[in-house]
């Protein structure tokens, strides 16, 4: 067991909390194992015209996930009807997997047990574990959800579970409770890096849905700032309605 659990009742009532059990220090051994593993340094940007979806593995097939009869019925009601705008005017990030496929820079920073993706799009971070845990049975629902990862040859393979019900598979496309997406992070040549995800979700989707994205990769690049609430003039609404505030955060109040 990886966990510890400590039970505290009061009356007819308990509180139970849950804590990840401490991890050793890492080792100069640890430290120096990582020289070993795929280089991921840099920045990398996602390029554009990569190759495009297909709805179950191995095969070809539409670039758009195939639907159960219930979310297509979804996805139709949306498309008549779509908001004006989506919850990132309101600064919400996209979340998993949306946010691996923003057109803005992400970099790769490895320590032992971990590997960390700092996504410069709405200042999000990734952990990926790399430890030998498992994943969480009851997880907590996330923008990113709980990531796990292992090293298959020159291969990251991560697996992702436990997803806050506000991130989509794509517009107009919310998930399961049981959705589950699977990547594989590799270097195609020096400054290429292939992603492959495959999103499972036995409610909202037909079968597996794969993409793959290509990203080049910028050694004399840096993560800039991304602050999306400052000078933020854009809002939408609970009906997803988009609204407008000219006179933007920050702005002095009029004197009476």
């Amino acid at each position: 067991m990886n966990r510890f659990i400590v039970l505290l009742v009061f009356g007819a009532s308990a509180v139970v909390v849950a804590q990840q059990a401490a991890r050793p220090a890492p080792t100069a051994a640890d430290w120096a194992n990582l020289a070993r593993l795929p280089d991921f340094t840099g920045v990398w940007e996602l390029s554009f015209g990569a190759p495009a979806g297909r709805g179950a593995r191995g095969r070809g097939g539409p670039a758009a996930p195939s639907l159960t009869p219930e979310y297509a019925a979804r996805k139709k009601a949306f498309d008549a009807n779509p908001p004006e705008d989506n919850e990132t005017a309101n600064c919400l990030p996209p979340g998993m997997p949306g946010i691996m496929g923003q057109p803005y820079p992400m970099e790769f920073l490895f320590t032992p047990g971990q590997v960390t993706i700092v996504i410069e799009a709405y200042t999000q971070v990734r952990h990926i574990y790399t430890d030998g845990r498992r994943l969480p049975e009851d997880p907590d629902l996330t923008f990113q959800g709980t990531s796990v990862g292992r090293w298959e040859g020159d291969s990251l393979v991560v697996d992702t579970v436990g997803f806050s019900p506000l991130t989509q598979i794509a517009p107009g496309v919310p998930h399961g409770d049981r959705m589950r997406i699977h990547e594989r992070f590799r270097l195609t040549d020096p400054e290429t890096m292939s992603i492959e995800t495959t999103i499972v979700d036995p409610a909202a989707l037909a079968a597996p849905f794969t993409s793959t994205r290509m990203l080049k990769r910028h050694r004399n690049w840096t993560i800039a700032e991304y602050v999306c609430e400052e000078n933020n003039r854009n809002s939408v609404d609970a009906s997803g309605k988009a609204g407008i505030n000219l006179a933007g955060p920050g702005s002095p109040k009029k004197k009476d």
